[in-house]
């Protein structure tokens, strides 16, 4: 898992170009809940981009034929309280569902809220359908060492790409936006 980091550059993808992220907007139930998302992969950032904008337009609200990558730089981070998930483990796995369902795992949505930085794995709409057999019991009961064995190994997590969640306007403050690129829809 990379370490958050200055000079570090991280990339978030979007329908559109987002230069100055607010949590207002930003979805509540995400894996490590409601914040602005960020990988340090670009390539990850790119497929994300294209399936926001390919949603809003199944929705009829764009007809964009480009996605946007914003680029972001993080600056003077050594204040911020942050927690990064090595591996898509038990933990991992339970914070992610605390965060997707209300009254899973509610002791691990309480310690995250003291963070203003959460990365780990991301659990994109590749691993949805696992996570939601996982809520729905279908390995044994959620949050059972035999459920929590059974989905993280359907996830394969070694291939799962990095993610950061800025949760807070202090996180925020942080990231300094440097460029955006247009991502062609095709």
């Amino acid at each position: 898992m990379t370490e958050l980091q200055d000079s570090l550059v991280l990339y978030h993808g979007s329908y559109c170009a987002v230069e100055n992220p607010d949590l207002a907007k930003c979805a509540l139930y995400k894996d490590f809940g409601q914040g602005f998302y960020l990988t340090t992969s670009k390539e990850q950032a790119k497929s994300f981009a294209k399936l926001s904008a390919y949603k809003r337009q199944k929705q009829g609200l764009a007809s964009e034929k480009f996605a946007y990558v914003s680029f972001f730089k993080i600056e003077n981070s050594s204040d911020l309280k942050t927690y990064a998930f090595e591996t898509a483990d038990a933990d991992w796995l339970h914070c992610v569902v605390a965060h997707r369902r209300r009254n899973a795992f509610e002791e691990v949505r309480e310690k995250a809220k003291a963070f203003d930085v959460i990365s780990g794995k991301i659990a994109n709409d590749d691993t949805n359908t696992t996570i939601m057999a996982y809520m729905s019991n279908l390995y044994g009961k959620m949050g059972t060492e035999i459920a929590d064995k059974m989905c993280i190994s359907l996830l394969l997590p070694e291939r799962l790409k990095d993610q950061f969640c800025f949760r807070t306007q202090k996180a925020l403050s942080k990231l300094r936006f440097v460029k955006v690129e247009k991502v062609a829809l095709e």
